[in-house]
C-alpha cells in the first residue's frame, strides 16, 4: 500500500495555452506525455462509493493497471489516501491488499458479481518532474472528458503529487504557476464528477458541513479540521459562482469565508499571531468583494423587488430599481473576475499552506472539551449582557448583538459533535430566530444608506427611496415588536453541557 498525497488545481480551458507557455516549466527535470483511458466500476446502487471505495482500471499504451483506492483524508484539494495498485489479467484480483476487511469485503462473489462500468475517462496527460529536496514533485496537466450515461464533461485540470518531497514543496511550484495563471484548489476527483454524471446530480449550492470533532483532540487540530471544512465549503461553490446566475453560490462563499474568520477569532488564543494574520490578510480583499455583491443582491430582490410588485403602476420606483441592477450588475462582474483570477487561486493556496504549516501557542495539554466549554462560556455571557442592553431603537446595539449572536451559533456548529442532539437544536434554533430578525433589521437599516447612495442628487429618485421605506415601516415596526421577546429569551439562554467524547 501507498498513499498518495496530492494537490488537485482547477484550470479553465482557455487558460492551457497560457500555463503551458509557463518559463516555470522549463525548470523540470524531465517531461512525458501520455494518453489515459480510465473505467470506473461500482455496483449499480454504488455500493463501493458508500464505503468510501473507488475501483478503477487504467489503460496506458497496451498495459492495463487496477487500483483500488480508498477515501482517506481530503480538503479543499489536497488529498491523502491508501491506494493498491496492481497488473490488470482479466479479471480483478484484491490479493495485494493488506487491509484484510476492505479486501475480505471486495473478494465475496455476490458483490464481484454486480460490478458494472460506471463511468469512463480518456485525457492527455503532460507530467513534468521538478527537484524538491529531498525527493521530487509531479506536475501533470490533464486534457480531455469524462462520459457516464451519455452525459459529457471536459477535463481540465493540473495535479501536484508528492515523489519522496515535502508538502510544502507541493504549495512552493503551485505558487509559481499560480502567480500568472489562474488555478484554484478543486474539491471533486474526476470519479466524483463520474459519479455525478452517471445519477444526473443537478449543481445546486453547497452548505456548511458538521466536522467530525473528539471532545479530547488537541485545539489546533480541531481548528484545522474546521478550517479546512471552511475552504471546502467555500470552493464547492466556486463552479457554481462562475458559471451559474443563482446568487445563493456568491452569497454560500460569502458565508464560507465569514465562518472562516469566525473560527480564526474563536481559536486565536491557541494561535500563533502570524498565523492568524497569515490567514485574515488573504481573506479580506474577498470578503469585501463577496460582501459587495451579496448587499445588493438583498438590496434588489428583498427590498426594492417587493415594493415594485405590490406598486405596479408607481413611476418613480423602476429608474431606482434600474440604478440598484446595474449597480447589482457591476458588483457581481466585479467579484466574478476576482474569483477568476490568479488573485483568487494564490489566497487559497496561501491560507491552504498556512494550515498545514501552522503551529500553536498553547501547551498542548488542553483538550478540545475544555477549550470549547471556556470559549462558548465567554461568548455566552458577552451575548446575554448585549441582548438585556440592547435598544431596539439603536440600530448600533442592536448591531452588537447580532454579531454577538452570530458568533455564539458559529461556535456551537464548529462544536456541534460534543453537544447532545436535542440539547444543541434547541439552542441552536434560539439563536437562529434571534439571528434572521437582526439580520433583517440589519438589511432594513443599511437598506436607507444603499438606497440613497444609488438616488443621487435626482429628486425623484428619493421620493421613490422614501416610498420604499414607508412601504417596509410596518415590516421594520413588527420586527422590532417580536425582537423583545426575542431579547428575553436570549438572556435566559442556557447553553448545554459538552459531552466528554464526540456524540454520535
Amino acid at each position: 500500500m501507498a498513499d498518495e498525497v496530492e494537490l488537485k488545481l482547477a484550470l479553465a480551458e482557455d487558460r492551457q495555452a497560457r500555463f503551458l507557455r509557463h518559463p516555470a516549466l522549463k525548470q523540470a527535470l524531465e517531461r512525458r506525455a501520455a494518453t489515459i483511458d480510465n473505467i470506473y466500476y461500482d455496483t449499480p446502487d454504488l455500493a463501493l462509493r458508500r464505503r468510501g471505495i473507488a475501483l478503477r482500471l487504467r489503460r496506458i499504451g497496451r498495459d492495463w493497471l487496477q487500483t483500488v483506492k480508498l477515501a482517506g483524508t481530503s480538503a479543499a484539494g489536497l488529498s491523502s489516501r491508501p491506494e493498491w495498485e496492481t497488473p490488470y489479467a482479466g479479471h480483478f484480483d484484491f490479493s495485494a491488499i493488506d487491509q484484510t476487511t476492505v479486501r475480505d469485503w471486495l473478494q465475496r462473489p455476490k458483490l464481484l458479481a454486480r460490478i458494472v462500468p460506471i463511468c469512463e475517462t480518456r485525457f492527455r496527460r503532460i507530467t513534468w518532474r521538478f527537484a524538491a529536496k529531498p525527493g521530487a514533485v509531479l506536475l501533470t496537466l490533464d486534457r480531455g472528458w469524462i462520459v457516464a450515461n451519455g452525459r459529457r464533461e471536459a477535463i481540465s485540470e493540473l495535479e501536484l503529487e508528492l515523489a519522496g518531497a515535502s508538502v510544502h514543496s507541493i504549495f512552493e511550484i503551485a505558487g509559481q504557476f499560480a502567480q500568472r495563471v489562474a488555478v484554484a484548489p478543486a474539491v471533486l476527483s474526476k470519479a466524483e464528477r463520474g459519479y455525478r454524471l452517471f445519477s444526473d446530480v443537478a449543481p445546486t449550492p453547497f452548505r456548511a458541513a458538521v466536522v467530525p470533532l473528539s471532545a479530547t483532540m488537541p485545539p489546533l487540530a480541531a481548528f484545522r479540521h474546521i478550517a479546512l471544512s471552511c475552504l471546502e465549503h467555500l470552493q464547492q461553490n466556486h463552479h457554481g459562482a462562475l458559471c451559474s446566475d443563482d446568487p445563493e453560490y456568491i452569497h454560500q462563499m460569502r458565508v464560507a469565508t465569514r465562518r472562516l474568520r469566525a473560527a480564526l477569532r474563536l481559536f486565536a488564543p491557541m494561535l500563533t499571531e502570524s498565523l492568524v494574520e497569515s490567514l485574515r490578510q488573504p481573506l479580506a480583499n474577498l470578503m469585501e468583494h463577496l460582501g459587495r455583491a451579496r448587499d445588493l443582491d438583498v438590496l434588489l430582490d428583498e427590498i426594492a423587488n417587493p415594493v415594485l410588485t405590490a406598486l405596479p403602476d408607481e413611476p418613480r420606483l423602476p429608474a431606482l430599481a434600474s440604478d440598484i441592477t446595474n449597480r447589482r450588475y457591476a458588483a457581481r462582474v466585479q467579484a466574478l473576475a476576482l474569483l477568476a483570477s490568479p488573485g483568487y487561486g494564490l489566497t487559497l493556496l496561501s491560507v491552504l499552506e498556512a494550515l498545514h504549516a501552522g503551529d500553536a501557542t498553547g501547551d498542548g495539554k488542553t483538550s478540545l472539551r475544555d477549550f470549547a466549554t471556556q470559549r462558548l462560556g465567554r461568548l455566552h455571557r458577552k451575548l446575554r449582557r448585549l441582548a438585556a442592553a440592547a435598544d431596539p431603537e439603536q440600530p448600533a446595539s442592536l448591531h452588537a448583538l447580532r454579531i454577538a449572536v452570530k458568533r455564539l451559533r458559529y461556535a456551537m456548529e464548529f462544536f456541534a459533535p460534543l453537544v447532545p442532539a436535542k440539547a444543541f437544536d434547541r439552542a441552536l434554533r434560539r439563536l437562529a430566530d434571534a439571528q434572521e430578525t437582526l439580520g433583517q433589521l440589519n438589511d432594513l437599516t443599511n437598506a436607507g444608506t444603499l438606497l440613497m447612495e444609488c438616488a443621487g442628487d435626482d429628486p425623484r429618485l428619493r421620493e421613490a427611496v422614501t416610498l420604499i421605506g414607508g412601504w417596509h415601516g410596518p415590516r421594520y415596526a413588527s420586527l422590532q415588536a417580536g425582537l423583545s421577546r426575542q431579547q428575553r429569551g436570549l438572556v435566559r439562554l442556557r447553553l448545554p453541557k459538552l459531552a466528554a467524547e464526540a456524540m454520535p
